[in-house]
């Protein structure tokens, strides 16, 4: 267990090391799913580049802020969060470099009253970079799923997401 967010049980990444494989409906859908089942559920959406988290989960409304907390929506029994509730506007894009996305998941992670959760599922961005590693960092007793599509390619690219996920433990 980590301490960076107490009342979390259980920490799954949902990963892959191409773009596009599914890793965002494959979140979304266990979140649903064990939320259906009776578990106490979080979604972050560490696509900062990229979030769709919240139009996947139907969501439309911003967080609210609560005792110097960041309350997540709740949307199908789970309860959000994602970059894209913060912009201005849907195409804003965030030109975010290392040190930035470091923060801002560190602030995801630890400014969210998650309150108690039997699993917090993470959609991560594609690839092996920054977001990546932080959260390795961050949530080291954390879990990971990895997402791919049979084609030779995408394949070979979530090998290399498996293995940063052993290299980083």
């Amino acid at each position: 267990k980590d301490n960076l967010i107490p009342g979390v049980k259980h920490v799954i990444a949902v990963s892959s090391g191409k773009g596009g494989v599914g890793k965002s409906t494959v979140a979304a859908n266990l979140a649903c799913a064990l939320a259906v089942a009776g578990a106490k559920v979080g979604l972050l959406d560490a696509d900062l580049y990229g979030p769709n988290i919240p139009m996947m989960m139907g969501s439309t409304t911003g967080p609210e802020q609560k005792d110097g907390k960041i309350v997540p929506v709740e949307n199908h029994g789970v309860k959000l969060i994602s970059t894209e509730m913060f912009k201005p506007d849907r195409d804003a894009p965030i030109a975010w470099r290392g040190p930035m996305l470091h923060r801002a998941l560190q602030q995801f992670l630890s400014d969210v009253f998650w309150g108690d959760l039997d699993v917090l599922l993470l959609d991560l961005p594609p690839g092996t970079g920054d977001v990546a590693i932080s959260l390795a960092q961050f949530l080291p007793s954390a879990e990971i799923i990895v997402v791919t599509t049979p084609q030779l390619a995408a394949a070979e690219v979530a090998e290399r997401a498996g293995a940063i996920a052993i290299q980083t433990h």
